[in-house]
C-alpha cells in the first residue's frame, strides 16, 4: 500500500513575507531602467590636410547609450584667452563651464581648442571646422542636420566666418560678442542667428556685430539680437545663463 503523503503545514504570512511583498513594487522599480549618465571626454583628431590634430573636450548627454543614433550636436568655439595645451580651458566659460558644474545638456557638446599662437588673435580656420563636422560624425551619433555652433569673442567670429564660408554645414548659430565679415554674411542668409553683445564692450564695439546683424537681415536673414545694457566684453555671462539659448539650439534644423 502507498503511503499517503502528509499535506504541507499551513500558517499565516509572517513578518518577513509581508515586508518582502511590500517591498516587491520597490524592488521592481529599483530593477527598471536607468539611462546612462553623462559621459565626459578628452580626445584629439587628426583631420585629412590639417597638422597637428584637432583637441577637443566633449559632453555625451544622459541616455546617449541607449537612444537612437541620432542626437544634436552644439560645437562650441572658445576666445582668444583658452587657446593652448590646456584642454581644461575651453570650460571656463559658456556651455563647457555649465557642463563641467554638472548640467546635463540634451545635446552632444564639443568644445575643440586651438594651438598657442604668437597672436592670440589668431584666428580659427573655418576650413578646420568645416573637416571637424565628418570626423566627429565617423565617431559619435550625431543628427546631420541638427548641428548648430555658439562661440564667445575669438569664437563668436569664428561662428560668424564659418557659416558664412560653409552654410550647409550648420543648421544655426549663436556668436556672442563676435563679429563677421558684414560682406560675407548673405551667404549664411538661410542659417538662423541668435547674436549678443554687450554695449559697453571695450573690445570688440558693438558696431561691429551690428553691422553683420544688419547686413544679414537686410538680404533676408533671420536674426535675434539681444544687446546687454552696460555691459563689456563678458556678455558671455548673461548670454549663456539665457534660458531661451538651449531650446532654441534645440529647435533648429537644417533644410
Amino acid at each position: 500500500m502507498t503511503p499517503r503523503r502528509r499535506p504541507l503545514p499551513t500558517r499565516p504570512v509572517g513578518l518577513f513575507t509581508r515586508r518582502a511583498a511590500l517591498a516587491a513594487p520597490l524592488l521592481m522599480t529599483a530593477c527598471a531602467h536607468t539611462p546612462s549618465a553623462p559621459r565626459r571626454e578628452a580626445f584629439a583628431l587628426s583631420l585629412p590636410g590639417f597638422a597637428p590634430p584637432l583637441r577637443a573636450w566633449l559632453q555625451l548627454p544622459r541616455g546617449y547609450d541607449d537612444g537612437p543614433c541620432a542626437w544634436p550636436l552644439v560645437v562650441f568655439l572658445h576666445g582668444s584667452g583658452e587657446r593652448g595645451s590646456d584642454l581644461g580651458r575651453v570650460k571656463l566659460h559658456g556651455l563647457p563651464k555649465h557642463a563641467a558644474a554638472g548640467r546635463d545638456h540634451p545635446f552632444i557638446l564639443c568644445a575643440p581648442q586651438l594651438e598657442a599662437a604668437a597672436d592670440e588673435d589668431e584666428p580659427w580656420d573655418a576650413a578646420v571646422l568645416h573637416a571637424l563636422l565628418p570626423a566627429l560624425h565617423a565617431r559619435w551619433c550625431i543628427d546631420p542636420l541638427r548641428t548648430t555652433a555658439t562661440g564667445m569673442s575669438l569664437g563668436g567670429d569664428a561662428v560668424w566666418r564659418w557659416a558664412s564660408a560653409y552654410p550647409d554645414d550648420l543648421a544655426a548659430i549663436a556668436p556672442v560678442c563676435g563679429h563677421g565679415d558684414p560682406a560675407a554674411v548673405c551667404k549664411a542668409r538661410q542659417v538662423p542667428v541668435r547674436a549678443y553683445h554687450g554695449d559697453a564692450d571695450p573690445v570688440v564695439p558693438l558696431a561691429r556685430q551690428q553691422a553683420c546683424v544688419d547686413a544679414l537681415r537686410a538680404c533676408g536673414g533671420s536674426v535675434t539680437f539681444t544687446i546687454y545694457p552696460g555691459v563689456g566684453h563678458d556678455a558671455w555671462n548673461p548670454a549663456y545663463d539665457d534660458p531661451a539659448l538651449v531650446p532654441w539650439l534645440l529647435a533648429q534644423r537644417r533644410h
